[in-house]
């Protein structure tokens, strides 16, 4: 891209407006940052640079800071650009550490109700934390939209305990992914979930700084308090927030839960 066409393509992006997924409010382009930009960077390991922007855009209604561009990819491209071979070197840990600490942490917080209980991991990958929870006699599935994209989990029926860690922050449309959460979770159930929450780190006027807005990672879609609880009440959810990073979310506060306790 020569320097003219740059310019003209960030002049463009800053006189666009796209529609907030959340609440419907006009966002706008905030800043554009490297296709190569990663989580890692908060460590100071940097990836070389792509050669190409993402651009992010803001709405300032409720917060939510989202990469338009990719609403219209495929499958197969983020396989492809993002969820590849190299994946494990922008997110090391998403292979054993992360489900086997988040397994550990159900079981020890959900242990004894395990028996009445039909929990789904949302988003899980290879299936390592269902598969831990499984051998500790839990009736627990894993799915991956990603990973199993033809897959129609919601024959499967509803479930009690649904987890998505670090899941909200990597959809390009954050209004699927809840009407499918929706459906998928029992009237009575609970959705646990993480994703880190810009408060304080995403401004009008500033840089895209913040380390969590990575799209190597395909962190795509980053979310405030704000925006988080619009989504959540869109769809009959109650949101309660154990700090910026871990969330649960109830229409109906069930009786194997008696506390609200992280």
């Amino acid at each position: 891209m020569g320097l003219l066409s740059f310019f003209k393509s960030r002049s463009s992006s800053a006189a666009r407006r796209v529609s907030c997924e959340v609440c419907g409010a006009s966002a706008s382009f905030l800043d554009a940052v490297d296709f190569n930009k990663s989580c890692e960077e908060s460590k100071n390991i940097y990836l070389p640079t792509a050669g190409r922007v993402v651009d992010y855009y803001l709405c300032d209604a409720c917060g939510f800071c989202f990469a338009p561009e990719f609403r219209d990819w495929t499958v197969e491209e983020f396989t492809e650009k993002i969820y590849n071979d190299d994946y494990v070197k922008v997110d090391p840990d998403y292979v054993t550490i992360r489900p086997t600490f988040n397994a550990q942490a159900l079981h020890e917080r959900f242990g004894m109700h395990k028996g009445r209980l039909r929990h789904l991991d949302y988003g899980g990958g290879s299936g390592l934390l269902s598969q831990t929870l499984r051998e500790n006699g839990w009736n627990s599935l894993s799915y991956d939209p990603i990973l199993e994209p033809g897959k129609d989990i919601a024959e499967l029926g509803v479930f009690d305990l649904i987890t998505a860690y670090e899941v909200f922050e990597h959809v390009p449309r954050i209004d699927a992914l809840c009407e499918h959460l929706a459906r998928l979770c029992a009237d009575d159930g609970i959705i646990r979930f993480t994703t880190l929450c810009s408060d304080g780190s995403i401004q009008r006027g500033q840089s895209l700084a913040w380390w969590y807005a990575a799209p190597r990672n395909g962190h795509i879609s980053l979310h405030s308090r704000k925006s988080l609880q619009q989504m959540m009440s869109k769809y009959g959810f109650s949101l309660h927030s154990f700090s910026l990073l871990d969330h649960i979310a109830f229409r109906h506060w069930p009786d194997w839960f008696s506390a609200v306790q992280s």
